[in-house]
């Protein structure tokens, strides 16, 4: 015998399926002006009191806020502005296990395939550049929804610059102790020097990278190797090269204009011996030059890429 509900009494529910999780929540706007803004002065204090105090321990935190502080900001700034359909876990794999993973496969790369010689440049930045890609694919390997143009960009730049923030830090070490103790006035000029310069790094040239690559997946998840990937990621390792190899390259240009005994080796990594004031300006104008130019080929290579996407 059945019961049927009184009249005007509410239907029983059936069960249906299980309801998606709440998004998670989104990172304010403006949050990489207050990052910038605050690391800036937080940076400074530490350094600041580092000096006063002359504690060593004080170094680890200099190090780490001065190298990953640029990187994060610019990481920021692109969720923001063209990431936030791409979930703050992936930016935060990229950054965080992508550089990781980039920076250890191109040490041991390089550390076993690399001898000094005409083409190390090249080699560097051909392994540098390959290893980071790899760490893009890997870190995505489960998210087959990922895919497009502006999710390369993106992803590809957070994976960038978690590598210069790494390879930052390993710079600001060895500069921060020489053979009379600790150097903090060449520590914080690297940290200086290496976050004005980060932009036009590791995080551009993977953006442009992982940008041909994502945008030829597959809707299955699988990535296609193809000719335009290739010829992005070895235009990228150029660019790698040239910035790389900046300073050698003034070097040879200032020995073959100027001679005056120097001796002018392409791509030597040394330095003028008790140069003229001329030498030094050009030396000056060729290195800086040589690098502004590298960054503006691929600050306009991106922006060319990112006209292409259609979301935009």
């Amino acid at each position: 015998m059945s019961h049927s509900p009184p009249p005007g009494a509410p239907k029983a529910r059936i069960p249906g399926p299980q309801q998606p999780p709440p998004p998670y929540p989104r990172i304010a706007a403006g949050l990489w002006r207050r990052c910038l803004g605050g690391g800036l002065a937080l940076w400074a204090l530490t350094a600041w009191v580092t000096y006063e105090t002359r504690n060593s321990a004080m170094l680890p935190t200099l190090i780490l806020l001065g190298s990953l502080l640029v990187p994060v900001v610019f990481v920021l700034w692109a969720y923001e502005r063209h990431g936030r359909d791409l979930g703050v876990s992936a930016i935060l794999g990229c950054f965080l296990a992508g550089g990781a993973l980039g920076v250890l496969g191109a040490s041991l790369m390089e550390a076993y395939l690399l001898r000094p010689s005409l083409g190390m440049f090249a080699g560097v930045g051909l392994i540098e550049e390959a290893a980071k890609l790899a760490a893009l694919v890997f870190v995505l390997r489960r998210q087959p929804a990922v895919r497009g143009l502006r999710a390369g960009l993106v992803l590809g730049a957070a994976v960038g610059f978690g590598c210069a923030a790494l390879e930052s830090a390993g710079y600001a070490f060895g500069a921060a102790f020489s053979t009379e103790g600790v150097d903090l006035r060449s520590l914080l000029e690297t940290e200086v020097l290496r976050g004005v310069l980060a932009p036009f790094g590791h995080g551009l040239w993977t953006a442009i990278a992982g940008g041909a690559l994502l945008s030829r997946r597959r809707l299955s998840g699988h990535f296609r190797i193809a000719a335009p990937v290739v010829g992005t990621c070895l235009g990228v390792s150029l660019l790698h090269a040239l910035w790389d190899s900046a300073h050698g390259i003034a070097l040879w240009m200032v020995a073959r204009l100027t001679g005056g005994g120097l001796r002018g080796q392409l791509f030597a990594q040394g330095y003028l011996v008790r140069p003229s004031a001329e030498q030094e300006h050009l030396f000056a104008l060729f290195s800086v030059g040589g690098s502004a130019l590298v960054a503006l080929a691929g600050v306009g290579w991106v922006r060319s890429l990112a006209r292409r996407g259609t979301s935009w």
